[in-house]
Formats: structure tokens, C-alpha cells, sequence
């Protein structure tokens, strides 16, 4: 295995700062070692404390970028009522929006009993379903507001969709392969229809058929299959697909079918496919309403797009930035993770540049929930994948990856190896060319946001609310240095000659710790979510800052889906 090296490494200066002060920050060997500047400093005022300094200097917060409406829009259904219904993973909410205005008229989220919803699905009741990848549950809520559990199936639930006489079905993907029956009060155990539709996906999005069959996409192989879910026999529907994920069928019974790599919906008559609405790769799900309009989300973008009369795509809820996480300078411009997507930005104007999508599970570049520049090429991590590649914005390729991780949550080059935070193994690994490794930290209980800094490795410890220094010049600290302590769930964070500047998103606080260990808030913004169990990292979307070249700190902010700027 080839490891890139970077093209270049450079390291910030140390500005106006005095020569004493910069040596002992970046922990040379003088008297007075790094935490006595910032930990000790910091530990002796009450925990989560701010002591204000003496003289503050104006701080300017300026919005650069906005983006989508809702963190990533994924299953979409229409209630009977003719409000839409969309549900968000990652924003763990439903949303109802009136599909004419995009006004949205309401959100139930996890304070109402709602989690990473999935999928959708309207009882003949009334009530609503959903499936929730992460935590496996299958749950509902009644019309009067009881809250429902139908099953727990183990991460991976995804498609769900009831039959005309109220029979709920739901199956797995990504995480899972089975497609089961299931009764929709919980009170009988899951009958399981079939465990052979492959090793990394079920069915996604599920559609009832007018001949009393359950229609699916399988996402890995290009097709739509039909169940006869009464004898558990499938049938072939169709093939020649990209990466088909979702079918529906129209008010006069045609089949529909969403391909998310192709960014089409087709609609499928006696095996002829015809284009009826083309948009972007990433798609996630689709629905007609009364009138057999089409609406389509996107799980890269968090758009929701309406067909017109034209046969044009109108945005009823805008796209973007989705799902924020890692920030990095790159070519002198912004880089940001985004799950499925990356995106770069001017740093002047917040314009979007670029814009490179992936199809999850899929697409060769894959997910990407944190990122760092190395050189011409970026390192992409995201726990999700449980991956850490290389990947040339250029040539559009992965150049060098590393597979099979536990939870890994951030990575960056340090003295031509690639270390990675694993949050599954509670500690911090350098990785060779070849793939060995090993351990420079361990015992750590929420590994999360890794900086360089003139020869020293820094990690922020979620958990634990600490920031330490584990490495200088390439050698592991047998006794890391605790630079900062009692911080609240911090996550990224820029190591200076000034001192530290970190984001602790529990409180959506933007924290400055300077160096005689005073503390102050810079700026308060939108707190970050928290997984949805405890098999995902507990940063879940990683909360990134950097600095520019212009010495501002730059930050997607993840719930409010925006971008930005903090001068000081």
C-alpha cells in the first residue's frame, strides 16, 4: 500500500508573540512547560467557567454561507392531509412542510420521541412510522401523540412501507440485509420474509404495488425486485440500474424508480424506462401527491424539489451545506466535510466553488464527516464508512485508504505518517504506508479532534472535556500534557502562538483560552446533536474550526447549516 506524501508542510508562525512565550507553548524545554501556560492556568478557575481578560478585543461573527433547511432530507411521504412529511437521519426529526409554499409547519423531533429517522410510512390509522438506521429501532407516533415500538431489529432498518390492508413491512440496508413483516403495535414478534437479498443491503425505499406485491430497489445490484410476501417469492421487476434507491407507484399504478448515481426518476412500463425528472447524483427518495406531482429529496444536498408543469425542478426547500462537520484551509480557500459531499468555499466572498458528491455506500470517494488538507490532496474520515482515505480533488481518485476502522472520528498527517483518532478503540494511531500502526495514545474515552502545531499533536477528548498534547516532533509524550481542562464536549479546535481557540458544542459555545489561561466566549452558536446511541461516536457530525490565511477562524456550524467567519 502507497502512502501519498504531502507536497508541502508548513506550520504557523508565531506572530508578535514574544520568543519565550512561543517556545514554551509549543513545549520545548525550558522551565516552565506547556500545561503550566494553559492547563493550570485554566484548571484553577471553577470548572466551565469563563474569566474574562482584561482588555477584550471586538469580535466580528459573519455569516458566510447558508445552506439546506433541514440536515439532510431522506424518506419522503405525503399524510392524507396533503402535508409533506420529511424525515432526517442525522437531524433526527420529521418535518412537515405544506409542499406548495415550503413553509414548514411543524418539526417533531427526539424531544418528541422521534430518532434518526429514516424512512416513512402513514398507517391507514393515521399514524406515522418511521425506521431508525442508527439505533434499529422501528417506532411510530399514534394521531392522538402515543408513542409506538414495532420492533428493534439492530442498525440497518431503512425502507418501511405499509400494505393497502394494513400489513407493515420493513427491511435493511447498509447495515443489514433482511426483510421482515412486522406487526405494527409490537405485540407479536417479526416474521422474517427473506435473509438472501446479499451481504450489504435488503431493500431501500419500499412502495406497495397495485397487484398486492411489495416493491423494492436493491441498491448493489442495479434492479427492482417484487415479493409475494404471503409465500416470501420474489420476482424480478427490473434491471439496469446505477444505484437505484427508491420506487413508487403513480395514481394510475405505473412504477416509478429514483437512481440516485444518475440523478433520474424513471418511470418503468413493460421494461421500457423513460426519464421523467432529471436533477443531481445523491438523491434519496421520492412521492407524489394528489395531482401525481413528483417531489424528490436529496440525502448529498437536503434539498426537496418539486416537477412543475415544465417538467423543471423547483426548490421548495433550498439545498447546500447538509451536514457540516471538519474545515480546512486548502489552496487558500475553505474546505468543508459534509457528509456526502465536499464543498469549497472563498474565504472572501462565501462562495461555493466546488462542489464533489458521493453516493453512500457506493461512490468511490465515500462519506466524509471530517477533512484535512495534505498538500495537493485531502484526507477524508468519517466514522460512518469506517474509513480514512486519500483522495486527489483532481483526478477524482482515492489514492490510499485505510478500511475496517472503529469509529474513527478525525485524521491528519504528522511526520509523514497518517494518525487517526478511533474513537472504537479509545485512542489515537499512527499509520505507515503499509498500514501498520502504532498506538501514540490509548486509554482515552472520546478520541475526537486531532491539530498540528509547530512540531506538537493535540487532541481533544470529548468525553472528558480535556485538550492534550501527545506528540512533539514526531515522538510520542510517554506523559501527555493536559493543555486545557474542564471544557464541555470539545470537538475541533486551532492551536496558536496566542493560545487556544476551541468549539465546545454541547453549549454551541466558541471558546478562547489565551495564554495566561483566561477564558472567553467569542461567539454562542447552535449546539451540536448527539449520537443517536451509543454505537456512533458521541461528536456524531464533528464540530470543525480553522484559521485562515487572514488569521480569522473559520467553522461550519452543523445544526443551523451555515458557514462562518470569527475575527478578533
Amino acid at each position: 500500500m502507497q502512502l501519498p506524501r504531502a507536497r508541502e508542510t508548513t506550520y504557523p508562525a508565531a506572530g508578535n508573540l514574544s520568543v519565550i512565550k512561543f517556545i514554551r507553548l509549543v513545549g520545548l524545554k525550558v522551565v516552565l512547560p506547556a500545561y503550566v501556560l494553559l492547563g493550570l492556568a485554566a484548571c484553577s478557575q471553577p470548572e466551565n467557567s469563563v474569566a474574562e481578560p482584561t482588555s477584550e478585543k471586538a469580535v466580528t461573527v459573519t455569516e458566510l454561507a447558508s445552506g439546506a433547511k433541514i440536515a439532510g432530507a431522506n424518506g419522503i411521504l405525503f399524510a392524507e392531509n396533503g402535508d409533506l412529511y420529511i424525515a432526517s437521519v442525522l437531524g433526527s426529526s420529521l418535518t412537515i412542510v405544506d409542499p406548495d409554499t415550503g413553509e414548514i409547519k411543524q418539526q417533531l423531533s427526539a424531544e418528541s420521541g422521534v430518532y434518526g429517522p429514516d424512512d416513512l410510512a402513514f398507517a391507514p390509522d393515521g399514524a406515522v412510522y418511521w425506521t431508525s438506521i442508527l439505533t434499529g429501532v422501528v417506532g411510530g407516533i399514534t394521531a392522538s401523540g402515543e408513542q409506538i415500538v414495532a420492533a428493534t431489529l439492530g442498525p440497518g432498518v431503512n425502507p418501511i412501507a405499509f400494505s393497502d390492508d394494513g400489513r407493515l413491512f420493513v427491511a435493511q440496508c447498509f447495515y443489514g440485509s433482511k426483510l421482515y413483516e412486522l406487526d405494527p403495535m409490537g405485540v407479536e414478534e417479526a416474521r422474517l420474509i427473506s435473509d438472501q437479498l446479499g451481504s450489504k443491503c435488503g431493500l431501500n425505499g419500499m412502495d406497495w404495488g397495485p397487484d398486492n406485491r411489495l416493491y423494492g430497489p436493491r441498491w448493489f445490484n442495479g434492479e427492482v425486485v417484487s415479493f409475494n410476501v404471503d409465500d416470501n417469492t420474489m420476482r424480478l421487476e427490473a434491471s439496469g440500474f446505477k444505484t437505484p434507491a427508491a420506487v413508487k407507484f403513480d395514481s394510475a399504478g405505473v412504477l416509478h424508480v429514483l437512481d440516485t448515481e444518475a440523478g433520474k426518476v424513471f418511470s418503468v412500463v413493460d421494461g421500457v424506462f423513460e426519464v421523467v425528472a432529471e436533477l443531481e447524483p445523491g438523491l434519496d427518495n421520492f412521492a407524489f401527491d394528489k395531482n401525481d406531482r413528483i417531489f424528490v429529496s436529496s440525502f448529498t444536498d437536503g434539498f426537496i424539489k418539486r416537477q412543475e408543469d415544465d417538467g423543471s425542478m423547483q426548490a421548495i426547500l433550498p439545498g447546500g451545506l447538509a451536514h457540516p462537520g471538519g474545515i480546512d484551509v486548502f489552496k487558500g480557500q475553505l474546505i468543508v466535510a459534509d457528509l456526502h459531499a465536499i464543498r469549497q468555499y472563498d474565504p472572501l466572498t462565501g462562495k461555493a466553488v466546488m462542489v464533489q458528491r458521493n453516493i453512500f455506500g457506493s461512490g468511490k470517494m465515500g462519506s466524509t464527516l471530517n477533512i484535512a488538507a495534505d498538500g495537493g490532496n485531502l484526507i477524508l474520515t468519517a466514522w460512518t464508512d469506517g474509513s480514512v482515505r486519500i483522495w486527489d480533488p483532481v483526478q477524482q481518485q482515492v489514492v490510499w485508504r485505510l478500511d475496517n476502522l472503529e469509529n474513527p472520528v478525525a485524521a491528519l498527517r504528522y511526520h509523514g505518517q497518517i494518525v487517526v483518532a478511533e474513537h472504537g478503540k479509545q485512542g489515537v494511531f499512527a499509520f505507515d504506508e503499509d498500514g501498520s500502526a502504532h498506538e501514540l495514545i490509548g486509554g482515552i474515552e472520546s478520541p475526537t479532534g486531532l491539530a498540528v502545531f509547530a512540531g506538537g499533536l493535540y487532541l481533544s477528548d470529548y468525553l472528558a472535556g480535556n485538550i492534550l498534547k501527545i506528540a512533539q516532533d514526531g515522538i510520542k509524550l510517554e506523559n501527555p500534557e493536559i493543555i486545557a481542562s474542564g471544557l464541555t464536549t470539545p470537538e475541533g479546535f486551532v492551536v496558536s502562538g496566542n493560545g487556544l481557540v476551541v468549539v465546545e458544542s454541547g453549549p454551541g459555545h466558541i471558546l478562547y483560552i489565551d495564554l495566561n489561561g483566561q477564558r472567553r466566549v467569542l461567539a454562542e452558536i447552535s449546539p451540536g446533536s448527539a449520537a443517536a446511541s451509543p454505537e456512533q461516536p458521541p461528536s456524531m457530525v464533528f464540530n470543525g474550526i480553522t484559521q485562515g490565511e487572514d488569521g480569522a477562524y473559520y467553522l461550519p456550524v452543523e445544526t443551523s447549516r451555515t458557514l462562518i467567519k470569527v475575527e478578533m
